[in-house]
């Protein structure tokens, strides 16, 4: 999957389309409305960024080593192997001829001359030649096209491959950076042997090495390098996790700063060369630098184990996520962005839920211990432990917040603790195997759990006597959930049943056979076909909706599925991956990846890597989980999942990362109620004639943004209320996000307001009555009404002390004041005439009257 981060807004969003194996280069054209996006197995997509639309689809035939787009943006070239290709870029409806291309991918010419894999692609300035480095330890030099007298050229010298090579400002100069840490500046000079009197002819002049300079990084090497020639600035990563800033030709160094403690894999320089982006893969960190400021624009970093449990906050602006790597990581919906991550577990993390009042995380984990977190301090306020050592893997909340129940796989007791104090307060006994899934009723009353034992057992731990109603299943309980009313418990098997039971009298209300629903997608070491292998799947957690209709349930499968609770329908499925990287993926395997030791994706090739550094093993013999594990196909699963409060969207925990399922999508297009008659000329035509509502509908089923707000703010006030009160309630929760958005964006403080109003006094009831579908939209005019509230209270806060001088000033000294403070138009013998507030002369800023 592809995810753009807007750096100054500091939000992402994920493109709707993905490769079907892991995407190993990228590269944007220079007027950045085209991204090219190649996988391991060499398939091209060029994407419209603005639009986030697939433009065409392409095989490159081979593995892409190195991309890059010329800077005229006409070509770009490939590498593949030891060979170059350089292709045309195929022309966008905003550019050229305005339609799409019958052909697209157009190639301009081969090269070929490397007698290793090209590692890198750096184009000139004015687009006629390209620099290639390999890890041949040579550089060459390419024209795009015939250029009379000119010869490729062969820069040679290093001593270890070429991680980069770059032509400067004036391109005079070439700079080369080997993986050992040498940087070669080569000159355009006499050649050795041409005699002392020759003249400085293209046949007695080459490309030689004029400086050479170290890093002297010890047994560290160069991961990666990038060069800025407006700035002259060189940076480049080494494999011990630090990054150096050197100006060229000087080779003076800046600055040097430690980010990783792994490989820097990539590094990338903005358009003015302020902002240097860093990524490390095996972390899965990424880095945007101010080298100037020195602080961090973008820090994000991943789990670098598997997820195991998500929670969504009771507001349902945060997500919690935590995996087998000990962390616990806080995720902003909106941004999408880690705003804080939790190390204090020394074990995987298996269980997570949220108090269901106040800003409060629980945690348990195998390292014996159960934490709660305050996450308006993030910090670890309580720890709670048992008597002895134990591995904890479910976890239930009481609502009052009073109590927190834990169950483990070494002991077959439930342990129950006080909040208050931190104490053991009782151990429940009775399953005779691991307690994997705890939940209590949204009520109170009743605690339910569900173990290896092939029981779910009903506590009522708040009663004098603590009895335990047990409900008798056919095989291991994996899940179970309450229904929001109380009044039913869903409960997931492991021979892939799911069974709905009634709380109040014991009894089974409903079953669904979920073995064909959760199964597909086929391991390389199945044995069986998919459609075959479905009696063995089953699904690993199972949520209820906010409402309490439907339920979510996923597995150790590519499906999430969504049922139906009363007639145990299945409503829809949805794919988690189609990366054919990860098993589990596909349908059908390729007899021809068959070998005589097995699937070719099973076997670990490491040692047969042409770098020594890369043939190491720290993996330790055995390990299935933590750093030390021994990973060559992670399989797809789903471990868990968990709805919105809001009950608009969902997400799930996966091996591609975090997923997040929602209804309130914006489209670029609605074609609901449109008709031809409906364009933006006709939209604009109407407001000229001041039908301002009709105006408005047509520009919502347009969906233009930028014609929404011309006809929004083209409406007069006076006529607000009459509009929002005959507007049809279709668009009420498509205005509600509008005004929310333009109450943050735009200046018109008081129109806005008045907008926000007008919704409020005229559709209070019907927005009551349909709470459940416009609870972002409410959520987010409150936002924007509070963030106002409170910046005008600052305002009037800083600005109340200057007005009571001012105003108890003599009219002669005040005006001298204002003229220091402010900038005065004009001063007479009378007092001050007109006030400059946002500018500083009559082009810029607002004149007000003071009498």
């Amino acid at each position: 999957m592809l995810t753009l981060v807007c750096l100054p807004s500091s939000k992402s969003h994920t493109l709707p389309f993905a490769h079907r194996r892991n995407i190993a280069r990228l590269a944007l054209n220079p007027r950045g409305n085209l991204l090219l996006s190649v996988d391991e197995d060499g398939h091209a997509i060029l994407t419209n960024v603005p639009r986030r639309i697939v433009l065409y689809h392409f095989s490159l035939h081979g593995e892409v080593n190195a991309l890059a787009f010329a800077p005229s943006g006409r070509h770009f070239a490939v590498a593949t192997g030891r060979q170059i290709e350089v292709w045309r870029t195929p022309s966008t409806p905003d550019v050229g001829d305005g339609d799409l291309e019958f052909a697209p991918f157009v190639r301009h010419r081969l090269y070929l001359g490397h007698f290793d894999t090209v590692q890198s692609i750096q184009w000139s300035a004015d687009s006629r030649f390209f620099l290639s480095s390999s890890k041949d330890m040579t550089s060459r030099i390419w024209s795009m096209d015939a250029e009379e007298g000119f010869a490729q050229t062969t820069l040679s010298g290093h001593r270890q491959a070429v991680v980069g090579a770059w032509f400067s400002k004036d391109q005079e100069t070439i700079y080369t950076v080997s993986k050992d840490g040498a940087l070669f500046v080569w000159k355009y000079m006499l050649r050795y042997d041409a005699p002392e009197d020759a003249e400085e002819t293209d046949e007695s002049m080459q490309w030689g090495i004029s400086e050479r300079h170290f890093f002297m990084q010890n047994n560290a090497h160069v991961t990666c390098a990038s060069f800025h020639p407006e700035s002259q600035l060189l940076v480049t990563g080494f494999s011990h996790g630090i990054f150096f800033i050197h100006e060229l030709p000087d080779f003076s160094q800046i600055q040097n700063l430690s980010i990783s403690q792994n490989d820097i894999d990539f590094v990338a320089i903005n358009k003015t060369g302020e902002w240097l982006a860093f990524g490390a893969s095996k972390l899965g960190q990424l880095l945007v630098w101010e080298w100037q400021s020195e602080s961090y624009i973008l820090k994000q970093q991943g789990h670098f184990d598997a997820m195991n449990t998500i929670a969504y906050s009771p507001e349902g602006q945060r997500i919690i996520t935590a995996a087998d790597d000990g962390k616990i990581k806080v995720w902003d919906v909106n941004s999408g962005f880690c705003v804080v991550t939790f190390t204090e577990h020394l074990g995987a993390v298996t269980a997570s839920e949220f108090a269901k009042r106040g800003n409060v995380l629980y945690t348990a984990s195998l390292d014996g211990s159960v934490r709660a977190w305050d996450l308006i301090r993030y910090r670890n306020f309580r720890t709670f432990t048992a008597p002895s050592r134990l591995q904890f893997t479910s976890l239930a909340i009481d609502p009052s917040g009073e109590v927190v129940c834990a169950g483990s796989l070494d002991s077959f007791d439930i342990h129950i603790w006080s909040v208050q104090t931190g104490q053991l307060l009782d151990r429940l006994a009775g399953h005779e195997g691991p307690v994997m899934s705890l939940a209590f009723s949204p009520d109170g009353s009743t605690l339910v759990s569900g173990s290896w034992d092939r029981t779910v057992r009903l506590w009522n731990i708040f009663a004098r006597t603590q009895t335990s109603e047990p409900l008798q299943l056919m095989s291991d309980v994996v899940c179970v959930a309450v229904r929001p009313d109380s009044q039913q418990i869903a409960v997931t098997t492991l021979d892939g049943q799911l069974t709905f039971w009634s709380v109040s009298e014991a009894s089974q209300q409903g079953g669904v056979d979920a073995r064909r629903d959760v199964s597909g997608g086929r391991k390389m070491t199945d044995r069986r076909t998919a459609a075959n292998v479905a009696g063995t799947k089953s699904f690993d957690t199972v949520k209820y909706s906010a409402d309490g209709t439907c339920v979510l349930a996923a597995g150790k499968s590519k499906y999430i599925c969504l049922y139906d609770v009363q007639s145990g329908v299945l409503i829809k499925k949805f794919t988690v991956s189609v990366n054919l990287a990860l098993d589990g993926t596909q349908e059908f395997l390729n007899s021809k990846l068959l070998t005589e030791a097995g699937p070719s994706g099973m076997i670990d090739e490491q040692g047969e890597e042409s770098d020594r550094e890369n043939r190491k093993d720290y993996t330790l013999p055995g390990a299935q989980r933590g750093e030390g594990a021994r990973k060559t196909r992670p399989a797809v699963r789903v471990p868990s999942v968990a709805f919105s409060p809001t009950g608009r969207a969902f997400c799930a925990a996966s091996t591609e990362g975090l997923l997040i399922y929602s209804l309130d999508t914006t489209v670029q297009f609605d074609p609901f109620d449109l008709d031809i008659t409906v364009t933006p000329t006709t939209t604009l035509n109407t407001l000229a004639q001041k039908e301002y509502l009709k105006a408005l509908v047509m520009a919502f089923r347009l969906n233009e943004r930028t014609l929404i707000r011309r006809v929004y703010e083209a409406t007069p006030v006076q006529d607000v209320p009459l509009v929002v009160k005959e507007l049809p309630s279709v668009y009420l929760g498509r205005l509600l996000r509008f005004v929310a958005l333009q109450a943050d964006e735009s200046p018109h403080l008081e129109f806005n307001l008045i907008w926000i109003e007008a919704l409020l006094s005229k559709h209070g009831r019907w927005m009551k009555d349909n709470k459940g579908g416009m609870e972002a939209e409410l959520r987010s005019v409150e936002k924007a009404v509070r963030r106002i509230q409170a910046e005008l209270a600052r305002l009037a806060d800083e600005n109340i002390y200057r007005i009571e001088y001012l105003l108890a000033q003599p009219a002669e000294k005040a005006g001298e004041t204002l003229a220091l403070d402010f900038g005065v138009k004009d001063v007479g013998d009378e007092g001050i005439d007109e006030v400059m507030v946002d500018g500083e002369d009559d082009s810029e800023g607002e004149w007000l009257g003071f009498s």
